[in-house]
């Protein structure tokens, strides 16, 4: 018999995919992934060698272990050298998975070891200025994430993250829905993106918003496939329904590359 808490979740679920124009079955059977996307932010190169040796040679093998199989670690094709960033985004198949990673980490001894310099830093020696966290659930139109096919070198590739802001929680749902019910994910496999993840950010500090991932070869293959996208007579038709107008106000667009270690 299922709890009141379970009762009250179950029509919760329900009625979010209801507003995200998904059928009440869609809402019981669809197995969406939970996704961290960490920032570390730092200003020196000091600080980056010890992030990066962490999460080389602890935080990944460490995900690996726990059998989290991919995880990505991306640089911005240009640092801000006010603000340097390192983005480590980690896929877990359910939400306990995700909150209960910190405490799976802390009985890891050879996570404990490999990461000392970092995990046991002083605090007036830190190996970064904050990190910055966002929680996000993966769309059901790509429950899962996706390692790209992509071709071309990994040191040429462009992974491109884009955040797409409304003005309101109801306009945010409008552009998720877009993404599903009106199918601008199927526009974007058809296209060949190559996506990494779809998701709208269930925590984070630029909310309401929903984030997304794509990757290309190189630079001039992203701008060949979004010119595409542009002049596509589907998203012609589907970015001029009066149902979908207004559902953004800001987009951040960050173009990243792999570190040699990333599993993306």
């Amino acid at each position: 018999m299922k709890s009141l808490y379970q009762t009250r979740y179950s029509l919760f679920t329900v009625i979010l995919f209801f507003m995200l124009g998904l059928s009440a079955s869609s809402a019981m059977a669809a197995k969406r992934f939970y996704y961290q996307l960490k920032v570390y932010h730092y200003k020196t190169t000091t600080q980056e060698g010890r992030i990066e040796r962490y999460l080389e040679q602890a935080y990944v093998p460490a995900m690996h272990r726990v059998g989290v199989k991919n995880v990505g670690v991306f640089k911005p094709v240009k640092q801000d050298t006010a603000d340097m960033r390192i983005y480590v985004f980690t896929p877990f198949a359910t939400f306990d998975k995700l909150v209960g990673i910190d405490k799976k980490l802390q009985g890891d001894t050879e996570y404990l070891t490999n990461g000392d310099d970092y995990i046991n830093a002083g605090y007036k020696d830190v190996p970064y200025t904050r990190i910055e966290t966002i929680i996000l659930q993966a769309f059901p139109g790509m429950p899962g994430p996706a390692v790209p096919n992509l071709t071309g070198a990994k040191a040429d590739r462009v992974y491109e993250l884009r955040s797409y802001e409304s003005a309101t929680e109801k306009y945010n749902f409008n552009k998720v829905r877009m993404f599903n019910t009106g199918d601008e994910v199927g526009l974007f496999k058809r296209l060949g993106f190559n996506a990494v993840f779809y998701s709208e950010v269930i925590a984070g500090s630029h909310m309401p918003n929903l984030m997304y991932m794509t990757t290309f070869n190189n630079k001039a293959d992203r701008d060949k496939h979004w010119e595409t996208f542009s002049n596509d007579a589907y998203w012609k038709s589907l970015s001029s329904k009066p149902e979908y107008q207004n559902n953004v106000s800001h987009a951040d667009i960050i173009f990243l590359y792999p570190a040699a270690y990333s599993d993306f």
